[in-house]
């Protein structure tokens, strides 16, 4: 299903994003997590200024996944920025398109930012899925992080969640953010008492 979202008449960066997001590392970070937040999108456009910047910034924003590079944000940006001028973007629209993924990289929305505010929702929003799904996605990240002993791994994971649940606001732009705030926050203290308890 992805292919519907390439982008239009191009032959050359969409097919590159497919392959960044079926890397073998990868576990959670892949084509199902870029298509999930794509869905988002689409339902919610309208909530945004320009959604076709948010669509590209869903597909750029973790073109570049390293497990433990801090600066995958970054890169994604650069190559977001240098893509998105070989297929004629306006700078200013590219220029965007980068500032929205370098905002994933702690979701943090300033109020009024209507893009940014639909990215981060899309992002989380698997936060908010139903316990099976959510336990899956937490497995999937363990996979991603493989070669961190559990002693490291569990307090490390714990405080990334912890900072998840203290955002002022989980969710800012779909209209379900009070119940899928509620869910998530059920799944992250789920998760943290897990990680804190089997030490």
């Amino acid at each position: 299903m992805i292919e519907q979202w390439l982008f239009p008449g191009d032959a050359v960066v969409g097919p590159d994003l497919i392959e960044r997001y079926s890397e073998p590392h990868r576990r959670y970070h892949t084509l199902e997590h870029l298509s999930a937040m794509l869905r988002v999108i689409d339902a919610h456009a309208p909530l945004a200024d320009d959604a076709d910047a948010v669509r590209l910034a869903a597909w750029f924003h973790d073109a570049v996944y390293v497990p433990f590079a801090q600066d995958n944000e970054e890169q994604s940006a650069q190559l977001a920025l240098s893509q998105l001028a070989l297929l004629g973007w306006p700078p200013e629209r590219a220029g965007e398109v980068a500032r929205l993924v370098r905002l994933t990289a702690g979701h943090r929305v300033a109020p009024g930012d209507r893009n940014g505010a639909l990215l981060a929702d899309a992002d989380l929003a698997i936060l908010a899925a139903d316990r099976p799904d959510y336990e899956r996605y937490a497995a999937a990240v363990r996979q991603e992080y493989a070669a961190v002993p559990d002693e490291v791994f569990r307090p490390g994971r714990a405080a990334i969640l912890q900072q998840l649940l203290e955002l002022p606001e989980l969710y800012r732009a779909v209209p379900s953010r009070a119940a899928w705030t509620a869910r998530a926050h059920e799944n992250l203290r789920m998760e943290i008492r897990m990680l804190l308890d089997a030490r």
